[in-house]
């Protein structure tokens, strides 16, 4: 099996008397995709900030390719980092921008190629402190990924951008991954993790409330069955919770075998079910039940 490219064990963060991390323990694995995950205040930042070589643990171990994050030589190279706002001087252009991570992280591109690949050609001599929301995040998004890194940390990625620069920045990371890369992204957007990501991480007052597969987590929850009844019907044949409305809502955990059952029941009975909808647990309903 392949070294991780990310070991943490038993990591132990602290401020003052507040205990932001308890013991935590995880891995990513070359090539893959891991969402972390969390609840406000859950301890992520600080874990990715530890993990980044931002921040010394107050004990336990946490090895990048083998190697302290605070060996800055043999880790930074190698590892990419799009923060939620990086900072850059509003006086440098776009080409200077790029052009200076790239010689603070000792990687090699062209920088007019990823300029171009984030949809910065147009502004390339423009200065930062002239550029939209949405455009400083593209530029954030290129100086993480300039040099192709083989570690790249995605910190709320497409967070200002529209449909269409979202779309291209998941495009350019499917690229990354083709090419190797392994990615760590960090997201509200829930619906992009689920799409997304290998194994999520999902934090909760300093530990891992879940870890796994999307499957392996929205499985952690009954599946739903929703409709409307018309009017009047026989006893329905599984348990679910009628409104005065007339909805229903039905939780299972075998949801192919009930809802079977319901569709027989209706053909039966003659009964239509309205606004018909069955599914598995989404992500954000196990986000909800760590919150509640």
């Amino acid at each position: 099996m392949s070294t991780p490219v990310i070991e943490v064990e038993n990591l132990n963060l602290t401020y003052g008397d507040f205990h932001a991390v308890k013991d935590l323990t995880f891995e990513v694995r070359p090539g893959e995709l891991y969402a972390l995950l969390g609840t406000n205040g859950a301890g992520k930042t600080s874990t990715l900030e530890t993990i980044e070589g931002h921040r010394t643990p107050t004990s336990g171990t946490v090895r990048v390719f083998g190697h302290s994050p605070g060996d800055r030589k043999a880790v930074r190279p190698r590892m990419g980092i799009m923060l939620q706002e990086s900072g850059f001087s509003p006086d440098l252009t776009v080409r200077e921008s790029v052009g200076l991570i790239g010689t603070l992280t000792r990687r090699t591109d062209d920088v007019d190629r990823v300029i171009d690949v984030v949809d910065l050609t147009r502004k390339a001599g423009t200065q930062v402190g002239q550029l939209s929301g949405g455009e400083k995040r593209r530029l954030d998004f290129a100086t993480a990924v300039y040099g192709t890194p083989e570690l790249i940390f995605l910190d709320e990625p497409t967070t200002g951008l529209d449909i269409q620069s979202r779309d291209d920045l998941w495009n350019a990371v499917d690229r990354l991954r083709e090419n190797g890369s392994t990615v760590v992204l960090t997201t509200h957007y829930l619906e992009e993790a689920q799409q997304r990501a290998d194994r999520i991480g999902l934090m909760h007052q300093g530990v891992f409330h879940h870890e796994g597969t999307v499957a392996e987590l929205t499985r952690t929850l009954p599946s739903v069955i929703r409709f409307t009844l018309g009017g009047p019907a026989p006893a329905l044949p599984v348990q679910a919770i009628v409104g005065a409305d007339g909805s229903v809502l039905v939780e299972t955990f075998g949801l192919q075998k009930d809802l079977a059952l319901l569709l027989g029941w209706a053909e039966n009975h003659g009964v239509e079910l309205r606004d018909l909808s069955a599914g598995p647990t989404r992500l954000d309903d196990v986000f909800r039940a760590i919150e509640s």
